[in-house]
């Protein structure tokens, strides 16, 4: 590791394997769960826009303080969650989902730049901020988007509202950050007492486990290759 002054070091860590536990989810679009051929071919360029816009990288160190939590809402569902959508496994959630009325006000956590906007087949309007040295954040399932690409944008500026925009069950803000194009927990980058007690605590994560331990007994889930869905 080299520091701010230019001294080396060395430091040692163990990579350990970590549970996450399963959310099974319905949704009544069924084209959100199993995309027609034109829906694939949309899916695979917004896979391309979508890369670029994590792959941002600019030298400014421009966080340097815990981010704000971007909505005024209820945390659910808690970042790397083994998903089924209509009983079909799709890939791990990648953020942190926020419930909250549709038109709450979005505001970016930190400081950055609108590197990417756009309605995206399973992200729904969705906005991009670039933070410097390899951190993005990502806003999905947008009723509203009111910035542009390019636009700097302060700690609490305003970037859009809740909506449920894309795959949804309702509506809330899908939250992710990406480190040098690698998904980590938000929850990460909040104070403290922004994390004490959520989200895997909370209720709603509950009744989630116990609809999934009913869906569970309907019979064997059908594998399907993951690779091929897109979503976040």
């Amino acid at each position: 590791i080299q520091d701010a002054s230019g001294a080396e070091r060395q430091q040692t860590f163990t990579v350990r394997g970590k549970h996450y536990r399963e959310e099974w989810l319905t949704v009544k679009n069924k084209r959100m769960v199993h995309p027609n051929q034109q829906d694939r071919e949309r899916i695979d360029k917004e896979r391309g826009r979508i890369a670029n816009a994590l792959a941002h990288w600019t030298a400014a160190v421009v966080v340097e303080e815990s981010f704000l939590v971007p909505v005024d809402g209820r945390f659910t569902s808690p970042f790397g969650l083994r998903r089924f959508f209509n009983r079909q496994p799709r890939r791990p959630h990648s953020g942190l989902d926020i419930a909250a009325p549709i038109g709450t006000p979005v505001r970016a956590p930190a400081p950055g730049r609108v590197v990417e906007t756009g309605h995206f087949f399973f992200n729904g309007k969705t906005v991009f901020l670039e933070h410097g040295q390899g951190l993005v954040t990502m806003y999905c399932h947008l009723e509203r988007i009111d910035v542009e690409i390019d636009q700097q944008v302060e700690r609490g500026e305003l970037i859009g509202t809740v909506g449920m925009t894309g795959r949804v069950t309702g509506p809330h803000l899908h939250w992710s950050v990406s480190l040098n194009r690698t998904m980590v927990d938000p929850l990460l980058f909040l104070p403290a007492d922004k994390v004490a007690g959520a989200p895997v605590s909370t209720p709603a994560n509950k009744e989630s486990d116990e609809r999934a331990a009913a869906m569970k007994g309907k019979g064997p889930v059908p594998h399907v290759n993951v690779e091929k869905d897109g979503s976040r």
